[in-house]
């Protein structure tokens, strides 16, 4: 019998615990918050500093994301996310993984993969398939990919000008690329 009441209990207090899709969220910081940092949104997020799993419109000073997340994610400061898809406006952007997309700021960071455009004045991916555009790019390898700007950087080219056309240079001036 006990072990029976532990069971029902063990289900329920798990069943209280899932997180739930919510339309809207407003947020103070990921702990006071209209909806649990748990809890994915879909629709509208208002933060001073929020972050969940989502697919919405993120408008804050702060905007983390977590898990496979999308949308368009504009924020005076700072977005950081697990993964993204969509667009990420802000002065800082943060991804630790893969990002698809644009991602528009001073400073844009994608540490996996980067699939679309980065402008920015400074724009690092640990892969890159599309358009870095920014005064200093850096990419560890490139599938397809094409920079351009004041220093442009992939670590996958290993020599100067002998890839040609398909890879030009490990650094370059105005133009880098590895097809």
């Amino acid at each position: 019998m006990k072990t029976l009441l532990a069971s029902l209990a063990a289900v329920l207090v798990s069943a209280g615990a899932q997180a739930e899709i919510r339309p809207f969220n407003l947020s103070l910081t990921p702990d006071v918050a209209v909806c649990d940092r748990g809890d994915t949104i879909e629709g509208l997020t208002l933060s001073v500093w929020g972050e969940n799993q989502q697919t919405s419109l993120a408008l804050g000073i702060a905007n983390g994301t977590t898990g496979q997340s999308a949308g368009l994610s504009w924020a005076y400061v700072l977005n950081y996310a697990d993964d993204y898809k969509g667009i990420q406006w802000a002065p800082i952007n943060y991804t630790k993984g893969g990002f698809l997309g644009w991602q528009n700021g001073f400073a844009n960071y994608a540490a996996g993969t980067m699939k679309g455009l980065q402008t920015g004045a400074v724009n690092y991916a640990g892969t890159v398939t599309g358009l870095q555009l920014g005064f200093v790019n850096y990419a560890e390898s490139t599938d397809t990919g094409v920079q351009i700007g004041l220093v442009n950087i992939i670590r996958q080219n290993t020599e100067w000008f002998t890839g040609l056309p398909e890879e030009l240079a490990p650094g370059m001036i105005f133009v880098n690329w590895r097809f």
